[in-house]
């Protein structure tokens, strides 16, 4: 009769019980980190970005979203993500943590109409 262990070799025992449960944890911290702000798929566009889609960005919430679309309609487009800072509530720290998830778009430039109502180098040869 052997002393100290009262399970047989072969059966799954309290092994088989500790890898599940570790197991389980790391599925619990996985979908646990992902209950957060999701990560945004492609760069959120600061010149047409919505409220709500500011939002989404880490560290952004109604207030800052709010004062970032207001400053956009009172200043005009961004012309660069660092423009971000002379928003109320943007700090350093908090636009190195969301520089990496937007980007700054040019506006569209209305197109130039030439004489006629043509545009330019379609005139008739």
């Amino acid at each position: 009769m052997t002393r100290g262990c009262r399970f047989q070799r072969g059966t799954p025992g309290i092994s088989y019980f500790l890898i599940l449960c570790a197991a389980s944890l790391m599925v619990v911290q996985t979908v646990g980190a992902q209950c957060g702000k999701e990560p945004a798929k492609k760069l959120l566009d600061l010149n047409t970005a919505t409220v709500e889609q500011l939002e989404k960005l880490p560290e952004i919430g109604p207030t800052t979203a709010k004062a970032i679309v207001r400053f956009r309609e009172k200043s005009g487009a961004f012309r660069r993500v660092e423009d971000l800072l002379a928003v109320r509530g943007i700090t350093k720290r908090r636009l190195e943590k969301i520089r990496p998830l937007v980007t700054v778009t040019p506006p569209a430039k209305p197109e130039q109409q030439g004489q006629g109502g043509k545009s330019p180098g379609t005139g008739n040869l």
